[in-house]
């Protein structure tokens, strides 16, 4: 019953509508788990060929697009020091690290946040409010929504395969992996990133 209507959602063509939400929503409010959905959607693509892959990566890239878009907007109007998510302890050392890495290696940083859900967030935002240039920012955002929407499809895309037959294992394995990758990226920003300039997790 489960599987029947999993892949009765996969084959409707709201589920791309659903898709380009959650990953723009994602680029502003985190606890929106985009990857997690792009993941889970490439596998069922993959292990029963519904939805469209060539449709699903677009589609994400776009939404993921949109999201960090809106978070510069929001970051260029809004005192961020004012907006509780940066409050708290984690939240204030979060925004100091985006302010002082932005301004050593603001590209590489925000296509490398991208990958990281929360960090993104600060970054986009930190740097509309501390002026980075929007059209630079636009093109390493294209470029990051892109990379990453692909990075999940053949993240997702690896467990349909796999699994084939399987496609509701296979949605399960793939958010798994992708979590378990996206820890791994965590800590090598960590281990190679200059002592106290590592990306600080909120909550």
């Amino acid at each position: 019953m489960l599987e029947h209507s999993i892949l009765a959602l996969a084959s409707s063509p709201w589920v791309y509508v659903a898709l380009f939400a959650f990953a723009t929503i994602d680029g502003f409010f985190p606890p929106i788990p985009s990857e997690s959905v792009v993941i889970g959607l490439a596998a069922l693509a993959a292990s029963t060929g519904r939805p469209a892959i060539a449709v699903l990566i677009p589609v994400a890239a776009l939404g993921a697009f949109t999201g960090d878009q809106i978070a510069y907007t929001i970051g260029s109007k809004v005192d961020l020091h004012s907006v509780r998510l940066f409050r708290g302890g984690n939240g204030r050392k979060a925004l100091q690290w985006a302010e002082n890495s932005l301004a050593h290696r603001g590209s590489s940083l925000i296509l490398a946040a991208r990958y990281i859900p929360i960090g993104r967030v600060a970054v986009n935002m930190t740097a509309g409010a501390l002026g980075f240039p929007r059209r630079r920012f636009t093109g390493l955002a294209a470029l990051a929504g892109l990379t990453w929407a692909a990075y999940g499809t053949a993240i997702g895309v690896g467990a349909g395969v796999r699994l084939n037959g399987h496609p509701v294992i296979a949605v399960v394995v793939g958010i798994v992996v992708g979590i378990v990758v996206g820890l791994v990226i965590d800590w090598a920003l960590r281990r190679f990133l200059p002592a106290g300039d590592e990306p600080v997790a909120l909550g």
